[in-house]
């Protein structure tokens, strides 16, 4: 089992130090895992890219999660609308509209407080670093915790792309961060 590795500092500059000098040119990652640990709040960054090959196209992933301390009852979901979402709507399935005109046609939302849910999304900034992404899944999941049979709420973003560029990963992860703030 590979040891999990911490990048830790009191600020967003501190972390991104370290994460730029492990996305230098000359190391060509194709497997990325770490924890960032902000100030005491802790998020995984876990980046994979499968170039395939032969018959196989290959894949690619970036995920952001962390465990959120609150543990509120909120919960959200969104993912990019395509045509299945387009005949649930059709035949009545719920899709949240938080009033941002271009996020909420890309995205299906799902939440169970629509009040918060446009509050989480209120950041302009955030909502530009979500929509520049084709196929993404954002949302509060629950896992089961080690040696106990209890869930926990994670906060959780799963971009199907391998970012290299730690520029835009930054963007993610500060997008991200701002999230947690708001829901924690």
């Amino acid at each position: 089992m590979q040891e999990e590795r911490t990048i830790a500092g009191e600020t967003e500059d501190q972390i991104w130090q370290q994460v730029d000098v492990d996305f230098r040119p000359a190391n060509d990652l194709l497997d990325y895992h770490v924890v960032l640990d902000q100030a005491g709040r802790r998020i995984l960054l876990d980046m994979g890219i499968d170039l395939g090959g032969g018959f196989e196209s290959g894949s690619a992933y970036t995920t952001f999660s962390a465990y959120l301390y609150g543990r509120s009852p909120f919960r959200f979901s969104i993912h990019k609308q395509g045509f299945i979402d387009e005949i649930g709507k059709f035949f009545g399935m719920q899709d949240v509209v938080l009033g941002y005109l271009e996020f909420d046609e890309k995205f299906i939302v799902k939440t169970n407080s629509e009040v918060k849910a446009a509050e989480v999304f209120a950041d302009d900034r955030v909502r530009k670093v979500l929509l520049s992404y084709q196929d993404l899944e954002f949302g509060i999941v629950e896992y089961a915790m080690e040696d106990s049979t209890e869930k926990a709420p994670f906060l959780e973003l799963k971009i199907e792309a391998g970012i290299t560029d730690p520029v835009l990963l930054r963007e993610i992860y500060s997008a991200f961060y701002s999230v947690i703030q708001t829901i924690d």
